[in-house]
């Protein structure tokens, strides 16, 4: 007897964030959604898992919500998903810089005594971080709806002619030019104390920049006026609790999640999509496929349709850098030998712009950086729940190692693949952070690493362990991504919508190519 072939007005392919958020969407529109997630459980890049000791618990990879938190699909979705177990966590203080001298300036939630710290550092310093702050905001409804919004739409159209109304054209072009400035160049002419170049310096590399790329700057910019409106909150009880508060929330509203679902091929029709076809030969009818894969996933296994100009410019698509984490059980909380950095929630170990952009060439040249720029999360002092009464735990990304490793900066590291420089690597940044919390030996109890090659192994949309779905550079960014032809994650197969980190606008846990592609789909 023939069974009957299951049909679902849109499947989506992967649960990370932009997965779930387009499926939560349409779920609460009432479409019939399918997600499909071939690893064993959902989240994507949202994993939380006991990786040092039992009941240690860990964000193995995406951790600070501050991107969701204020995003469309944040706003949208937030109410929703605090009702089913999605809450935040805060710390007053949400970033800081520590510099190997052991000088450290840490940002806080108040603009007027972040300007007086400043001033205090440099004089016209904290007026110039009012300034930068201060023009993001007056540019918000604008610049946001570039970063995020349908770029290829009538309304960014209109939004154009808006701003050449308020600007002149020259004043437009002026805008747009000042946007490309370099972190390198903006930093160092704006602001004279080497403490508060170094404290934006590298949270370029989180969006899969360097001091030296084009827009960074805006960038460091905007992470700035994230950071001091809303800080650097993490979800309670890890960020497999937002991933599971998502399928509440979708099965809640009648949508289907499926794991260990393999999908072998997209199935097309005369250009458009049918359906898919799964691992194990059968078959679902639906409407619309949204995509959440990585390029090379999607043209050049995916599809059952050969598409020349794609597979063109998949062989022309790069990635960017790969992603080390390092993660530390702790028989107590962390005493730094620098006063005021117990409360923050993410402390850089970094000595400036040079240091920031040596060790992000490094990484891009296939070296493993001498002095590695390190990002330490302190998550159980945002959220104690994360490990038994009176231990700790620290959650450290490395966001400039190689994909391929060609040798080593610091000529000690002699193995040339992961699996053999993992301990070692991990080695060269347990000494740095060593030198900055007091007994740091006596108060490890375990520690965890995860190279670039462990991350791909996780996940195999992290291509190299690269986490920002493709180099971030500007020609592979806004209406060029992931390929200089793209619009808005369609193309050539109707009903096909590419979403993810590959796509605009891009990495993070903003959700917002679900959002958009949700929305265009009518939720």
């Amino acid at each position: 007897m023939a069974t009957s072939l299951e049909t679902f007005d849109h499947v989506i392919i992967g649960s990370g964030i932009n997965g779930l958020v387009a499926a939560s969407m349409l779920a609460l529109k009432g479409a019939r959604v399918l997600v499909l997630e071939r690893e064993d459980r959902i989240g994507g890049c949202l994993l939380t898992e006991d990786v040092t000791l039992p009941g240690f618990r860990h964000d193995v990879m995406a951790a600070t919500f501050v991107l969701f938190m204020t995003s469309p699909a944040g706003a949208a979705l937030g109410p929703h998903l605090a009702r089913h177990g999605f809450e935040y966590c805060h710390a007053p203080h949400p970033t800081a810089v520590l510099r190997p001298d052991g000088t450290s300036l840490v940002l806080t939630m108040d603009a007027a005594q972040n300007v007086r710290i400043f001033n205090g550092l440099s004089a016209g310093d904290g007026d110039q971080h009012a300034r930068d702050v201060g023009g993001i905001a007056a540019d918000a409804p604008f610049l946001f709806a570039l970063l995020g919004g349908n770029l290829w739409a009538w309304t960014t159209v209109k939004l154009l002619f808006g701003q050449v109304r308020k600007r002149g054209l020259r004043g437009l072009a002026a805008w747009m030019g000042s946007a490309l400035t370099p972190a390198r160049g903006w930093l160092q002419s704006n602001y004279q104390s080497p403490l508060v170049q170094a404290l934006w310096a590298p949270w370029v590399l989180h969006c899969g920049l360097t001091p030296e790329s084009s827009y960074s700057a805006q960038m460091c910019k905007v992470i700035a006026f994230a950071l001091e409106a809303a800080g650097a909150p993490i979800s309670k009880g890890g960020a497999g609790q937002a991933a599971l508060a998502f399928r509440r929330l979708i099965e809640a509203h009648g949508g289907v999640i499926r794991t260990g679902a393999e999908v072998a091929k997209i199935t097309t029709r005369d250009g458009r999509v049918t359906g898919v076809r799964m691992a194990g030969g059968a078959e679902i009818a639906c409407g619309s496929v949204l995509a959440s894969v990585a390029p090379g996933q999607l043209y050049g296994h995916l599809l059952d349709v050969t598409l020349p100009q794609e597979q063109a410019a998949v062989r022309q698509f790069r990635h960017g850098r790969g992603n080390f984490q390092l993660h530390y059980a702790l028989d107590r909380h962390p005493e730094w030998l620098t006063a005021g950095l117990e409360d923050v929630a993410l402390i850089h170990l970094a000595d400036g712009v040079d240091s920031v952009s040596k060790s992000a060439n490094e990484a891009e040249r296939g070296m493993l950086p001498a002095t590695p720029t390190i990002c330490v999360g302190q998550p159980s002092r945002l959220d104690p729940s994360r490990c038994p009464d009176g231990k700790a735990i620290l959650w450290l990304q490395i966001p400039d190692a190689p994909r391929v490793i060609k040798g080593d900066a610091g000529g000690e590291i002699v193995a040339q693949d992961w699996d053999g420089a993992r301990e070692a690597f991990a080695d060269r940044i347990e000494a740095i952070l060593g030198c900055h919390i007091k007994d740091f030996d006596q108060i490890k109890l375990a520690r965890k690493a995860y190279s670039p090659a462990d991350l791909e192994r996780m996940n195999c949309n992290l291509v190299g362990g690269d986490p920002y779905g493709g180099a971030c550079s500007i020609d592979q960014f806004f209406i060029w991504r992931p390929f200089a032809h793209s619009t808005n994650g369609t193309g050539a197969v109707r009903g096909l919508i590419h979403i993810g980190a590959s796509t605009h606008p891009g990495p993070g846990l903003g959700g917002g190519s679900g959002y958009n592609a949700a929305k265009r789909l009518g939720a």
